[in-house]
């Protein structure tokens, strides 16, 4: 079975409950065995495709990585990659994060590769103009397509700091690695503070991050720019509000009070604005 197939079942409610109280207690979880190994070696070989297509280089900077490879804005690529932000394993855990009017922030690959060293500490709301702990206003995702070790780069984490205000940019801070077997996700409370790994081994340490905003808050990727409208218009209808083509509490992200799907892909009358149900 591979990621375009039944993606297998979804959660139910007492293990949905338990990554989220894992999330509220230490600002992440692991979802195990979302992928299958055909799963993860198909995706592998559709991003080495992308990256030689891309000509894709090390951003050369201290956080992005001078040893790291990362393709942005991966639902362009392929039907392939349509699955991941509405797999029905994850997709869950992070609505119980943030609510079902979530929005697709960024998806983007990482590939760290032997030599790389660790990325600065840091949180993904962190440039918001808000002092945690406050309502969550991003929840992120790490997909291990291979291995996630301490050796190998993993994810490292600082538990229970998205309660704790900001870190300072690059700060030293006691880390665990969030070690994960390929198939595993992360996700984690946009205030957790963490940085990907430094890589010893001999070997890449490729994962997908697959991250959500509220649906009030800007994308860090603009998908609605960054999409064709006629590829958005082959989407499923959950996937099109992913990316920004819905309206949030009948009211943010409307062009003049239609929902983008209905003024750029006539895609039907829709609910209405807010304003019109008071």
């Amino acid at each position: 079975m591979t990621v375009a197939d039944d993606p297998g079942p979804m959660l139910g409610e007492d293990e949905l409950q338990a990554h989220a109280d894992e999330i509220t207690e230490r600002g992440f979880t692991i979802v195990r065995g979302v992928l299958d190994s055909a799963s993860c070696d198909e995706l592998l070989e559709d991003l080495a495709r992308i990256e030689s297509e891309l000509g894709v280089r090390p951003a050369d900077n201290g956080f992005e990585g001078r040893a790291t490879l990362r393709a942005y804005n991966l639902l362009r690529h392929g039907p392939l990659w349509e699955r991941i932000p509405v797999h029905p394993q994850v997709l869950p855990v992070v609505e119980g994060v943030l609510d079902s009017g979530c929005l697709v922030s960024s998806l983007s690959s990482v590939r760290i590769q032997p030599g790389e060293t660790a990325q600065p500490i840091h949180a993904d709301d962190q440039l918001f103009p808000l002092e945690p702990p406050h309502p969550p206003v991003v929840c992120n995702t790490m997909w291990a397509l291979t291995p996630f070790t301490d050796a190998n780069g993993a994810t490292r984490i600082v538990p229970g700091s998205h309660t704790r205000g900001k870190p300072t940019f690059g700060g030293d801070y006691e880390t665990v690695p969030a070690e994960m077997d390929s198939g595993d996700v992360l996700v984690w409370h946009g205030s957790l503070w963490h940085g990907g790994g430094a890589n010893t081994t001999d070997a890449d340490r490729v994962g997908i991050a697959m991250n959500y905003c509220a649906g009030w808050v800007r994308q860090q990727e603009n998908q609605q720019l960054g999409l064709d409208p006629a590829l958005v218009a082959t989407f499923e209808p959950r996937l099109r509000e992913l990316v920004g083509y819905g309206v949030y509490q009948g009211l943010i992200g409307h062009i003049e009070k239609q929902s983008p799907e209905q003024r750029l892909l006539d895609a039907g009358a829709g609910d209405g604005m807010l304003w019109d149900h008071a």
